[in-house]
């Protein structure tokens, strides 16, 4: 069995985060383990409180994992401060960590602010240069690309300004409505299309955290980059089309979707 490591923030309704990755990984047919960069107080309505780790507990456990049981990918979502992603960066350097996946969380799907402004330009500088892909949703490529996006054109030069810059492919998450859940992947100087079929369910809290840890799975799995975005694809499509409704809000995605045999009668 091949190994992820999920670097993000736990969520305590279990939809996003670390427990999300956890159960995508799983899911996903690998082993998943984690080092958490803050526990979040939240539910579907919202977010009603943070506290992070410091720099030297991150640090403790990135390489506790890495020590012991290397992982063949990594996902990495919410880290919310400048110094975190420093230590981040630093770890994944020294242990020479492959098939990096950067989820840049910066507002949950309730719209609580999960990144501080300061650390936006930090995650550019020293992890996204270090990943094998990033996956920003609308409102994140606006902000990493200083341009409105507003059509499949604007997807594409922003996509192409963030990689290039960066050093990285980006995968600029669909919908917001620019388009009907289609991805666009920019890698190696090309573009490629990945078309979704909007599925009409409100309950989205921690997709992008799925998907990422999804990509991350399949590349630790062996899959090439294209062929690990479509699995992604093909899982989140699962999982959002089982139409589970928990919370008040916009509730989570059913992870277990193909286990639903399993609980019949």
């Amino acid at each position: 069995m091949r190994t992820a490591l999920s670097i993000a923030g736990s969520d305590s309704c279990g939809g996003a985060g670390i427990q999300a990755d956890i159960k995508t990984m799983t899911m996903n047919g690998v082993y998943a383990m984690s080092a958490i960069t803050a526990l979040t107080a939240q539910n579907t309505t919202g977010v009603t409180g943070i506290m992070e780790v410091t720099a030297d507990f991150l640090r403790q456990q990135i390489d506790a994992v890495f020590e012991d049981i290397y992982p063949d990918a990594v996902k990495i979502g919410m880290v919310s401060s400048a110094e975190l992603i420093e230590v981040i960066a630093e770890r994944l350097i020294a242990h020479k960590a492959k098939n990096i996946v950067v989820d840049p969380v910066m507002v949950a799907t309730s719209g609580s602010a999960l990144m501080k402004t300061d650390a936006v330009s930090m995650l550019m500088s020293k992890l996204f240069p270090l990943a094998a892909v990033i996956t920003p949703n609308i409102p994140e490529t606006e902000v990493l690309s200083g341009m409105k996006v507003r059509t499949k054109e604007d997807m594409q030069k922003a996509a192409k300004m963030i990689g290039d810059s960066c050093g990285c492919a980006v995968l600029v998450k669909g919908g917001h409505c620019v388009n009907d859940a289609n991805d666009l992947l920019y890698a190696d100087g090309k573009w490629r299309w990945f078309e979704g079929k909007r599925i009409d369910n409100p309950n989205t809290h921690g997709t992008g955290c799925t998907l990422s840890s999804a990509i991350a799975s399949n590349l630790a799995k062996g899959f090439s980059l294209e062929e690990s975005v479509q699995r992604a694809k093909d899982y989140i499509s699962g999982a959002l089309a089982a139409m589970l409704d928990f919370g008040k809000g916009s509730g989570p995605i059913n992870h277990l979707f193909d286990l639903n045999s399993c609980f019949s009668g």
